[in-house]
């Protein structure tokens, strides 16, 4: 919320020029977190990640349908964007632990609320109102 718009909700806080340009849309960084955290699979490896830390194997058994190399994909992207920590133990073989950074922990309130209102609205989505 903004300081001075305490009852309006920030995104609707500012006015958009119109049309919006498409280097603003681009650059905006609402939508890139979209982008990175709205997959298939990230909001989900968040999700676990957000109770503890696991190995590479533990996780793939905690997603059914996720290959082994999707789930690498997207935890280098989680790892390269900040937050995902990928942590190897000097043993034979090496051991891998992941577990979220404190910028990774600090998107898990955001992504809840918007867990929340999913389950309370998704059955909403998509249909559309009746005809007056």
């Amino acid at each position: 919320m903004s300081g001075t718009h305490s009852d309006v909700p920030s995104v609707l806080a500012h006015e958009l020029p119109r049309p919006v340009p498409l280097d603003e849309l681009a650059a905006c960084p609402v939508g890139e977190v979209f982008r990175r955290v709205g997959d298939k699979w990230s909001m989900l490896l968040m999700i676990l990640l957000g109770h503890r830390p696991y190995r590479f194997n533990e996780l793939h058994r905690a997603v059914e349908g996720i290959s082994q190399r999707m789930l690498t994909r997207t935890l280098r992207g989680l790892e390269n964007d900040g937050l995902v920590r990928r942590e190897v133990f000097p043993t034979v073989p090496p051991g891998v632990e992941y577990s979220l950074t404190p910028l990774g922990r600090s998107l898990l309130e955001p992504l809840s609320a918007l867990a929340d209102w999913a389950v309370r609205h998704g059955s909403a989505l998509g249909r559309a109102p009746e005809p007056r």
